[in-house]
């Protein structure tokens, strides 16, 4: 590996020996600044960067708090790094049934049981076992057809007018609903039914209803609205199933923190711990992509060591955005220039 030290836009290290260059564009150090001081409320942001993130809060200079305190280590794979985009769903609803809202938005079931492996198992660090008890024994957990057809032993937060802007809210993760008596219900991840995501984008591609060109969240919706008998087809394919819970405020993480636009990012924890900093550089057709950004979630799809989804915040530009960003990437992890350790492992 090869570390990296920032001086103005660049960082640079020494190892062993041997030095090289990385050049750093980032637009607006005190935003990237602000990120980190608000990540620092949560402890396992806490846990990586220490004293660091006290002294962030009392800074005048915050090109040179980075400068001064990390270094870079690029994460490497074999495979191309990916960035995507997520925002924050809205949709329409009501906290009771009745047309056009019959959708229902549920709570974890109360049948669900969740086996955390690494009790038993060491090397299985993080891994979920998730099922529902049938004569003594665990068996898998009803998948998302089964779910649609028979209903769930769950309460329900509320009822909303779309299965398709439902199904968006799962891939998602967090939203909010606008009910008709005028309030807003704000609710984010809370479990998951065991089955392994599955695109439907990907899918449709397969089935050459939409090419690889042209894939997107956008085409993906007007290929529903013009193929409504096929809708529960595609949906199902995806045999995965998200559970919600009520927010007391707007997008959240995994850390619990309020998402930032263009600074919160979605990780595989497998690779990258929640919390850790990071700096990202990734290509779209129209532009490049530069910043200082904070792990603070996770999701179902985003696998890979060089893999990241940007949290891109709530409404129509939102949402257009994340449709259609999906870019090359490159990832180096900040470490505390105090610390010799990795924080990724």
């Amino acid at each position: 590996m090869k570390y990296y030290y920032l001086v103005s836009f660049l960082f640079l290290i020494l190892f062993s020996g041997c030095c090289k260059e990385l050049h750093v564009r980032e637009s607006n150090y005190d935003e990237a600044l602000d990120s980190f001081v608000n990540s620092c409320k949560s402890k396992k942001t806490l846990e990586i960067y220490g004293d660091l993130c006290e002294s962030a809060k009392y800074t005048l200079d915050s090109k040179k708090f980075f400068s001064d305190n990390f270094v870079l280590q690029k994460l490497s794979s074999d495979k191309k790094g990916l960035l995507t985009g997520y925002y924050e769903a809205s949709l329409n609803g009501s906290l009771v049934k009745k047309g056009p809202y019959i959708y229902p938005i549920y709570k974890t079931p109360k049948d669900l049981v969740v086996v955390a492996l690494d009790t038993q198992y060491t090397s299985l660090k993080g891994m979920r076992l998730r099922g529902r008890l049938q004569k003594n024994k665990l068996v898998p957990y009803y998948d998302r057809e089964q779910i649609q057809k028979n209903g769930l032993d769950a309460d329900i937060i509320c009822y909303v007018d779309s299965k398709i802007d439902l199904f968006f809210l799962e891939v998602q993760g967090s939203g909010r609903v606008l009910l008709d008596n005028g309030d807003t219900l704000h609710v984010g991840y809370s479990n998951q039914n065991g089955h392994k995501y599955s695109s439907i984008g990907k899918y449709l591609i397969s089935l050459g209803e939409i090419s690889q060109e042209d894939i997107s969240l956008q085409s993906i919706k007007t290929w529903f609205k013009d193929n409504p008998s096929r809708v529960d087809e595609i949906l199902n394919h995806n045999k995965s199933m998200i559970f919600f819970q009520k927010k007391e405020h707007t997008s959240s993480g995994s850390l619990g923190l309020v998402l930032t636009p263009n600074r919160s990012i979605a990780v595989d924890t497998r690779y990258i711990k929640l919390g850790s900093m990071l700096y990202l550089r990734a290509h779209t057709n129209e532009k490049i992509i530069q910043n200082i950004v904070m792990a603070q979630d996770t999701g179902g799809a985003i696998k890979g060591e060089v893999r990241a989804d940007m949290f891109l915040g709530y409404g129509a530009d939102a949402m257009n955005e994340a449709g259609e960003l999906k870019a090359d990437l490159e990832l180096w992890i900040m470490l505390p220039k105090n610390k010799q350790k990795e924080i990724n492992k």
